[in-house]
């Protein structure tokens, strides 16, 4: 598997997208903190994009590397080597490239603006935990949705969809939910279905690590209640470890069945 990790980052990594990837948080971070010019600020509007941004790259990136190398995943099938070995290590490759080009083109800026000195290390160091999580979910859900469709535009389109459901239609889902719920009490509700989005739940985290919960009205105090407390985090991290761990299940499961 490590070897198949191994190819796949580097592949990656000499690819001309990872480097516009790269240079493109690279740009940002300077941007931001050259606007800003306080490193606090510049975390909060970077979580913006990093929790809308990241999952989208990562299920593109999922898609288009699983379909661009088709022919070398059956050259490597024909081998004595595990299915699983093959695509796990496939996954890990593409996630851990991502992440890396996140980490670093945001890592480089804040650091020259003095993040050591800065009380707001640890926020950004919880942005960057959170869209490292968020990219290895979504590019294992593009794995999953390319493993399921032979058909590349069909594949594309539900990634695509994937993505648009979490970031943007699961919440006006939501909130028409609450507003035709609100005669009920809807604590309980409110956190279960945030845990079903990667993304909603994603943000809650950070924003609670920022301290600006008070911007959520009574929702926000439900989640301070909730999420605030060190249980509350760990259950957090927990459910976010989950979406990485079921979908790469998943990758295993439909590798093992499909006919290729």
């Amino acid at each position: 598997m490590f070897k198949i990790l191994k190819y796949s980052f580097y592949d990656l990594m000499r690819s001309s997208w990872s480097y516009v990837y790269f240079l493109f948080y690279l740009a940002l971070g300077f941007v931001l903190l050259f606007l800003n010019n306080d490193v606090s600020k510049a975390v909060i509007t970077l979580m913006n994009v990093i929790v809308v941004l990241t999952p989208l790259i990562g299920t593109i990136f999922g898609v288009m590397y699983y379909y661009n190398s088709r022919e070398f995943t059956e050259l490597l099938l024909a081998q004595p080597l595990k299915r699983s070995t093959i695509f796990i290590g496939q996954y890990l490759g593409v996630a851990l490239s991502l992440s890396l080009s996140l980490i670093i083109g945001l890592g480089i800026p804040f650091l020259a603006y003095g993040l050591l000195q800065s009380n707001a290390i640890f926020n950004f160091t919880s942005l960057l935990l959170v869209g490292a999580f968020l990219t290895f979910i979504f590019v294992a859900l593009a794995f999953n949705i390319a493993l399921s469709h032979e058909n590349k535009i069909k594949g594309f389109g539900y990634a695509i969809l994937v993505w648009l459901f979490l970031a943007v239609i699961y919440d006006g889902l939501f909130l028409i939910s609450l507003v035709m719920l609100q005669e009920y009490p809807l604590d309980k509700f409110s956190l279960i279905a945030t845990m079903f989005n990667p993304i909603d739940l994603s943000r809650i985290l950070v924003l609670l690590k920022l301290d600006i919960s008070a911007l959520l009205g009574y929702t926000g105090a439900v989640f301070q209640k909730f999420f605030g407390t060190n249980a509350g985090m760990l259950i957090s991290f927990f459910v976010l470890l989950l979406w990485v761990i079921l979908p790469a299940l998943r990758i295993i499961y439909i590798s093992k069945r499909k006919d290729f």
